[in-house]
């Protein structure tokens, strides 16, 4: 199982992509502690739906708990030297506190979403 939860809050608003096929893609940087002293940062990536709703409601600084599965990217850079990173393909996004940019009222039933599918939402 490949499972990953992680409460965190967003550096940056989030960047939005579309695929040639008109995909809606978002993506955004979470910083979350594993320590008491340490901040830890990963690169959070949702797609159709879920990206909706993070373009339209999330925003830098905004605290949220992020469930979906881990990936990881590897790449050889310019000098052959092999990299990779992980970054969490979000399928769950839940609004723990926002500044209420895009929700008409901040009392609203709408701060959770959950997809019919936790595939739905993947690509792949």
């Amino acid at each position: 199982m490949n499972q990953i939860i992680l409460t965190g809050n967003l550096g940056a608003d989030p960047e939005i992509f579309y695929t040639n096929e008109g995909m809606h893609i978002a993506s955004f940087s979470l910083a979350f502690k594993s320590t008491k002293d340490k901040t830890n940062w990963v690169k959070i990536t949702c797609f159709k739906k879920t990206a909706d709703l993070a373009e339209r409601y999330l925003h830098k600084g905004a605290k949220v708990a992020v469930s979906g599965m881990l990936d990881q990217d590897k790449w050889e850079d310019d000098y052959g030297n092999k990299k990779s990173t992980f970054k969490v393909i979000a399928n769950i996004i839940e609004f723990i506190k926002t500044d209420g940019r895009g929700f008409e009222d901040n009392n609203s039933e709408n701060n959770n979403y959950v997809p019919q599918s936790p595939d739905e939402d993947v690509p792949f």
